[in-house]
């Protein structure tokens, strides 16, 4: 079982993950882990320093000579900027030079200052940032070269953002994830890519900010992760709340999603049939993809399909929303923070992460292993037998 903590605050002098649960013999690196973290900064619309700059990172523990030990992994992404914030988010005694007192519709900043006690809203934002969002990439990035050995491989991509929108039969496939990071917005469709640019850029000339869509698919998932026993054992809840988790999401879709609930039974479900080739599966296939892969909270063996809708972003380049100061009690405005126009295409990427920690934490559970070579032919024992039933399928 996989379980990770993240700390840190977004202006600080690092954030840490701590990764337990992985198996002995996982191949990783620092360089790798960062090849992942920089898919993280990509797409128009974000800030100039996302594009340039590179996280810096170091394996701490859990790693020797580039192979998990099966101890915990300790990983650090250190602030490139942190001198410039070193006096302001300091750790010994002492007082801010500014408190930020307007806090922000659509944040965390008000809700958290009266949860905690607070009266500046950067004891709030800090932790509330995005910037966490690294950390998980972290633990995504093994997560998914765990699952790599089993043919498990997670992919994302643009569909929506603002009003421009992507054809929806249009997918990529398990190796188009190289062609959808080459696009300036993480998008398949190129009259959409060139649509999502321009409302990008109309959006940022007016100082405000977009959200959108992005839609996670994982290939070759084995049918039978997950289970129908219990409400929190149920694949499809543990997958809608970590992608939930991610800040600014405000809805996440299974399959169809919204759409099933508009349809009647007879077009709505996915017809069986039987085709020995299909192995993750047991021999069967589902004709359609309206349940997003999934049947009575498992994996049946087709492609895991799960849209993400991000709002846009609250901090706003060209402050408008009406907010009240904290400290004097009077109508204003709401501060300015530095902020993206949109961070859509990274959440694709983070997106990725949650998807692959998901179902890497239920492929442990379903096969065990102290070990990748362990869990591995654990894996491969399951999708035998499962090639093994029913009589029908040796039958054809």
């Amino acid at each position: 079982m996989i379980r990770f903590l993240t700390a840190g605050e977004s202006h600080g002098p690092a954030l840490s993950v701590i990764i337990e649960g992985l198996p002995a013999g996982l191949e990783i690196s620092a360089e790798f882990i960062g090849d992942e973290l920089a898919r993280r900064r990509l797409g128009f619309g974000r800030g100039p320093r996302m594009r340039f700059e590179r996280d810096d990172i170091q394996i701490l523990g859990g790693v020797r000579h580039g192979r998990t030990l099966g101890s915990p992994v300790s990983v650090e992404i250190r602030n490139t900027e942190w001198p410039k914030w070193e006096s302001e988010m300091s750790v010994a005694p002492g007082t801010p030079t500014k408190k930020l007192t307007q806090p922000r519709p659509g944040h965390a900043d008000l809700v958290g200052m009266q949860k905690y006690g607070f009266d500046d809203a950067r004891d709030v934002l800090e932790r509330a940032s995005a910037r966490e969002t690294a950390a998980r990439v972290v633990v995504g990035a093994l997560a998914k070269a765990l699952l790599a050995h089993i043919g498990v491989i997670v992919v994302s991509h643009v569909t929506r953002i603002g009003q421009a929108a992507i054809n929806d039969s249009q997918r990529p496939g398990p190796h188009d994830l190289d062609s959808v990071d080459a696009s300036e917005v993480r998008c398949m469709d190129a009259t959409a890519e060139q649509a999502m640019i321009l409302e990008i850029k109309a959006a940022a000339k007016q100082g405000d900010s977009l959200g959108g869509v992005a839609e996670v698919i994982a290939y070759g998932v084995p049918a039978g992760l997950g289970s129908h026993v219990h409400w929190d054992r149920k694949l499809d809840g543990l997958l809608a709340g970590a992608l939930m988790s991610i800040q600014a999401v405000k809805a996440v879709e299974i399959g169809d999603g919204a759409f099933q609930a508009t349809q009647r039974g007879s077009v709505a479900h996915d017809a069986i049939a039987i085709d020995p080739s299909h192995t993750k599966a047991g021999g069967y296939i589902r004709r359609s993809d309206h349940a997003g892969g999934l049947e009575g909270g498992m994996s049946s063996g087709s492609p895991l399909i799960a849209r993400v809708s991000m709002k846009p972003l609250a901090s706003l380049s060209r402050p408008v929303l009406e907010t009240v100061d904290v400290a004097t009690g009077e109508s204003t405005v709401s501060f300015k923070e530095r902020t993206d126009v949109t961070a859509v295409p990274a959440l694709g990427v983070v997106a990725e992460s949650m998807m692959a920690i998901v179902l890497a934490n239920e492929a442990l559970r379903k096969f065990g292993g102290d070990s990748v070579s362990e869990f591995v032919r654990n894996a491969e024992g399951y999708l035998a037998h499962l090639g093994e039933t029913p009589s029908a399928a040796r039958e054809v």
